[in-house]
């Protein structure tokens, strides 16, 4: 398998082999990195990670994983370009594709990832946009592989927003893995019948099933995986809360819905999660939305602290798992096939 010089923006560009080989070059390099085996196999590249929107995971795992393959980097935050302000992304792309190996871009707007991509002469790594965030799926995939042994036929549920860049991405990966995915929320909050019916497609040659319901106990029944994600997104105003509290109150996730699941069932985040008031956000939510939507008093959004507290959680070894797949990502595309 080689995928040299290829862009990462969407799980869309790969075929399911192409992505399980990311998934099992992943565990190989975790594998060493837990052996303290070195993989500095990089050490002729620089590589610059360009972001408008901020990251503690994102971040922190594309830094980590470049130095560990001994690469150079470069990090531009949200005021460390021109980049939409005195310069376009085209030129932007040309002009750090002349100087680096390797993009990676986190950001608003889906289709300045695809420009950077498209201008840029170097892979460019997709590591969220509002459409896509096809590096957190890896993550996931690598962590339920972990747990349960396997991918296929895995029944996965996403609960929440599932138009969101988490729910279009986890419903791509499910639909090329073979993962029997379920989207739960209010039918407003479904991703466009476009991109279904695509995956729809992709899972007549898997064998993966894709749904939706509004129902969360239907939704939830005996499945493997139950995964949310934030309700607002970073960028988001915030007239959009008092509307997204009432949709999407109603889907905590809670000591019941895990319940329904199976006993062996596992919860997913991508993170940051807000369980709690202990964080300014969470303080905010609370004293604001606190009296109107009762679920949220305690600053607990889409998930209560104690099911993220719980053992079903695994989302701080989800976390970790960012740093292998995202490292994973880098070597594949920047390099020739990795003994």
């Amino acid at each position: 398998m080689n995928l040299k010089n290829r862009n990462f923006i969407t799980l869309l560009d790969f075929t399911p082999e192409e992505i399980t080989y990311l998934i099992t070059l992943s565990e190989k390099l975790k594998k060493e990195k837990y052996e303290g085996k070195s993989h500095k196999v990089l050490s002729d590249k620089n590589v610059v990670f360009l972001f408008q929107k901020d990251s503690t995971r994102t971040r922190c795992a594309f830094e980590v994983g470049a130095m560990d393959l001994g690469m150079g980097t470069t990090y531009l935050g949200p005021n460390g370009s021109q980049m939409n302000k005195k310069e376009s992304v085209k030129d932007t792309a040309r002009v750090l594709g002349r100087m680096y190996d390797g993009i990676e871009f986190r950001g608003y707007k889906q289709l300045h990832v695809e420009q950077l991509g498209q201008y840029a002469g170097v892979p460019v790594w997709n590591g969220l946009t509002d459409v896509y965030h096809p590096t957190q799926i890896l993550a996931d995939f690598l962590t339920i592989k972990e747990i349960f042994g396997y991918l296929k036929g895995i029944k996965f549920t996403y609960v929440g927003d599932s138009r969101n860049n988490m729910g279009n991405s986890l419903m791509i990966g499910s639909a090329k893995l073979g993962l029997n995915f379920t989207g739960v929320a209010p039918k407003e909050l479904w991703p466009d019948q476009e991109l279904i019916d695509v995956c729809l497609e992709i899972a007549k040659e898997t064998g993966a099933t894709i749904n939706f319901t509004e129902d969360k106990f239907l939704g939830t029944k005996d499945v493997d995986v139950i995964y949310t994600d934030v309700w607002v997104s970073m960028g988001e105003p915030k007239e959009v809360w008092n509307t997204r509290l009432a949709q999407l109150s109603p889907y905590q996730v809670d000591t019941e819905m895990m319940n329904n699941a199976k006993d062996t069932a596992i919860f997913m985040h991508c993170l940051p999660a807000f369980h709690g008031k202990d964080t300014d956000m969470g303080k905010d939510i609370s004293s604001n939305f606190g009296t109107k939507f009762p679920k949220v008093a305690n600053g607990e959004m889409e998930v209560t602290d104690e099911v993220l507290e719980s053992k079903q959680s695994v989302v701080f070894q989800e976390a970790e798992n960012r740093m292998h797949t995202i490292k994973a990502v880098m070597l594949a595309t920047l390099s020739d096939t990795y003994e």
